[in-house]
């Protein structure tokens, strides 16, 4: 199967899958429930959104490890459950993908090093518990998504680095400020994002989250004007999220998303896949694009 960075390197545009959050709300996860259990209470339900997104196309899926450090599970009281939750993600996801790639999804601890509610140790030590789960599940790739801190972010890619044999990736999530630049909640801009990654040891970066495709490609364009070589992969929302009838929608359609798909592998997209409100629609259209260009 080879690596997915070898891939990106001889030229090929990839597509990824999309959100997993939402499509577990949509199938019953309820408010204050921990989702990665499902991975052992509802392994079939997860099991069918990972195969969704195989049959729309996707050339990886994604695990149901977001939430999978020790710091998240702790609250749901499942804190000694991490390698087993992790490793149930990724054997999902595995069987799920067939001859396709797993990537290995871990999010944000919730921590702030600055205000000093934890150590870099500690974090160290919880993102290598949970990388090692996952890829004792099988995951090819460890995709360390939604990050604001560059701290977090760094320590997260050296513990997967350092103990797992997988490709490690980073997205960071930005958001718009009214002055039109970039920036995560901690006030990192892209451009500041991509020599600390790779310095750390990403050999895939790019953004996730927080905007729909039309911002992402303005992300994408300042990644660029630092390192025009660096894999670049982006998960990008169905829009920006509107609250109707008493629930978040997310108003991209799938033809909406795809119609800027061009744009983005233009700017300098090599992987493009969906986060929030994104569905295997979105992810077929997609595919559609990046196959005829």
């Amino acid at each position: 199967m080879g690596r997915i960075i070898d891939l990106v390197n001889k030229g090929k545009t990839l597509v990824s899958d999309g959100a997993w959050g939402t499509f577990l709300q949509k199938k019953g996860l309820q408010p204050g429930e921990c989702p990665e259990l499902w991975n052992i209470t509802k392994p079939n339900e997860v099991f069918e959104i990972a195969r969704s997104y195989m049959e729309a196309g996707a050339d990886m899926i994604e695990t149901n490890s977001f939430g999978g450090t020790r710091f998240k599970l702790e609250k749901y009281g499942l804190g000694d459950r991490v390698f087993e939750l992790n490793k149930a993600a990724a054997e999902i996801s595995r069987k799920a993908a067939g001859n396709k790639f797993v990537l290995g999804s871990v999010g944000p601890t919730g921590k702030i090093l600055m205000m000093g509610d934890v150590t870099e140790e500690e974090l160290y030590d919880a993102f290598k518990e949970q990388c090692l789960g996952l890829e004792a599940g099988g995951a090819d790739a460890i995709m360390i998504e939604t990050m604001t801190d560059l701290d977090e972010a760094r320590l997260a890619i050296q513990a997967a680095k350092e103990n797992t044999k997988c490709e490690v990736f980073c997205t960071m999530t930005f958001e718009k400020t009214v002055a039109g630049e970039f920036r995560s909640m901690m006030g990192i801009s892209p451009t500041e994002m991509v020599n600390t990654l790779i310095d750390a040891g990403a050999e895939l970066l790019g953004a996730n989250c927080g905007n729909g495709i039309e911002n992402m490609i303005g992300i994408v364009e300042e990644i660029r004007k630092v390192n025009s070589d660096i894999p670049v992969l982006v998960h990008a929302n169905a829009g920006m999220p509107i609250y109707q009838d008493g629930e978040t929608v997310f108003p991209e359609t799938p033809e909406e998303m795809a119609s800027r798909v061009k744009e983005i592998m233009v700017a300098g997209a090599n992987i493009i896949g969906g986060c929030c409100g994104t569905t295997p629609g979105h992810i077929c259209k997609v595919r559609e694009v990046v196959d005829s260009e």
